[in-house]
């Protein structure tokens, strides 16, 4: 019987049943004090986003070391990416900006991590100091790529999510981040 449920419960999620029956078990948490709130499913979410944030952050190290450049941290690996994207130098505000890193500092000691691999140099853009894409970064990024293609994208691909499902995801995660951070605004007036 409980099997049905669980089959039912996983049909309606994916759209392909009748009503869903409710989970005996209730949402799956971390913490079932924040559960127990107004939001189950909001708890439910944050817990699905802590596994992703970490199996990901993990992903993009290994996926880096695979591709040549080891001893590497994923803010590390997310500051190459941002640098390397459209071939333009940016300046340190502008990757945090984009990033959503409030720590400036983390930043910087990637940047100069990333710059005695040779993986990114920096210039001048007025008195600011920019970092630009270096060859030897440039072919690790695109060697990323393509090991992303064969290990995750034909995986995901296979599992029959459209990309329309997942721009939808993405969309919707950026909005509440915007929710997240306007709380923790609130929380730190507190």
């Amino acid at each position: 019987m409980i099997w049905e449920e669980i089959e039912m419960s996983s049909r309606k999620d994916q759209g392909l049943g009748e009503a869903r029956i409710p989970d005996p078990l209730g949402p799956i948490v971390s913490s079932a004090h924040l559960a127990a709130g107004a939001s189950p499913s909001l708890s439910e979410f944050e817990f699905g986003l802590i596994l992703v944030s970490h199996a990901f952050e993990r992903w993009m190290v290994r996926c880096m070391a695979a591709a040549g450049v080891k001893d590497v941290s994923a803010l590390d690996v997310l500051v190459l990416h941002t640098v390397n994207h459209r071939g333009r130098s940016k300046k340190l505000a502008d990757i945090c900006l984009v990033l959503n890193v409030e720590d400036t500092h983390t930043v910087a000691y990637a940047i100069k991590k990333l710059e005695r691999l040779k993986l990114i140099k920096s210039g001048k853009a007025g008195k600011e100091k920019t970092v630009m894409i270096t060859a030897a970064g440039e072919a690790a990024c695109l060697t990323y790529r393509e090991i992303r293609e064969a290990l995750l994208v034909r995986t995901i691909r296979s599992l029959g999510l459209e990309e329309s499902m997942l721009h939808d995801v993405a969309q919707r995660m950026r909005a509440l981040s915007g929710h997240y951070d306007q709380a923790a605004r609130s929380a730190a007036s507190l």
